[in-house]
């Protein structure tokens, strides 16, 4: 195993270890075993995602969105494993971003 394998593999084992992935997988794990509401997480986060995508979004759109799912992100299994996926998600994100400002890539 080269250098960059070993330190990707490091980096990963320290990613597994840290208190914000261990946060996520047990909120993951909590949520798969109920699948009905695992499948209206997936639901909600698919419409979340192509509402932030759409180009031509409103802001009623948002709010209507908002109105809507506003008492399913009151379950607190919902809203813990929606903090811990936003969490895990960004730490992954400044990862990315901390790699490609250093490597100077465009």
């Amino acid at each position: 195993m080269d250098k960059i394998d070993q330190s990707l593999q490091q980096l990963i084992d320290d990613i597994l270890s840290s208190d914000i992935y261990r946060a996520y997988d047990v909120q993951r794990k909590l949520v798969n075993e109920q699948p009905e509401l695992k499948a209206q997480i997936d639901d909600y986060r698919i419409r979340n995602f192509e509402l932030q995508s759409s180009e031509n979004i409103t802001f009623e759109q948002i709010d209507q969105f908002e109105r809507e799912y506003a008492a399913f992100r009151e379950n607190k299994l919902v809203a813990d494993f929606l903090a811990a996926e936003l969490a895990f998600c960004r730490l992954q994100q400044n990862i990315s971003a901390r790699l490609t400002e250093a490597m100077h890539f465009e």
